[in-house]
């Protein structure tokens, strides 16, 4: 708990969480509000109040999740750390922690937000979360906000420098996935078993084939299998990077 407790001062001692968060809200929120206010009333679905949730907001929060490791590889706060904490793996797993649930918590924010401002902008359409499948479309914004920090986190151990984590994050979740499908014959079947790809599936509403990501990719998992598939990626990445802190120089 005290490992908690000191990476939790250590985020909210610098800036960058505070004016991350503030971002993610007003890209995800604000962009609900802007598809809200020019669609008719009464035409809005549930599936697009998440989309700027589901993409803009997880980048701003990915780059939050790494610059909580990136910023005390460069300003050498890390060493200290180490050195105050011996075992390597208990303190970065802790920091992954604090983030990953911040970062949760956020997405629960944003989702639920977004579906609050589309409802008075646009009364009377049908935006009640009745259903399994709608609630999953909603409130899995904050179990993919929380595994994408992992994830992050990760990178940026591995990574150490913020450039190029960052750089790696956006263009991975934003650009690389989408673009692998132009792949001739093989693009979609990659693209099955691409992490951000399994996350896109996960939140899919299934009620509204038009919504959905990911179109004529034959995914191998159910929408909580793709879930746990993502999980599973995050924890092997993370395992790696721990692995990697242990054994170089910090």
């Amino acid at each position: 708990m005290t490992l908690l407790a000191v990476e939790r001062i250590k985020l909210f001692s610098t800036r960058s969480p505070y004016w991350c968060s503030a971002l993610a809200i007003v890209l995800g929120v604000g962009l609900t509000a802007i598809i809200a206010a020019s669609t008719d009333n009464g035409q809005l679905t549930l599936g697009l109040t998440q989309f700027g949730s589901s993409q803009l907001a997880l980048s701003v929060v990915l780059v939050m999740a790494a610059l909580a490791v990136t910023t005390e590889y460069r300003f050498n706060t890390i060493r200290a750390t180490f050195l105050a904490v011996p075992n390597r793996i208990s303190a970065l797993v802790a920091k992954t922690a604090v983030v990953a649930f911040i970062a949760g918590v956020l997405g629960e924010i944003i989702a639920f937000g977004s579906v609050g401002i589309a409802k008075v902008l646009s009364p009377a359409s049908n935006l009640a979360i009745s259903s399994g499948d709608q609630w999953r479309h909603v409130a899995g914004i904050g179990l993919l906000y929380g595994i994408g920090a992992v994830i992050a986190i990760a990178v940026g151990v591995l990574v150490r420098q913020t450039a190029g984590a960052v750089a790696i994050l956006l263009v991975w979740n934003m650009l690389l996935e989408g673009l692998i499908g132009i792949i001739p014959k093989v693009g979609v079947k990659i693209q099955a078993w691409l992490p951000f790809m399994n996350a896109n599936h996960f939140l899919q509403l299934s009620s509204d084939p038009a919504e959905m990501t990911g179109a004529g990719v034959d995914f191998k998992f159910s929408q909580w299998g793709s879930l746990a598939y993502f999980a599973g990626i995050a924890v092997a990445m993370l395992v790696v990077a721990l692995v990697v802190a242990k054994r170089r120089d910090a």
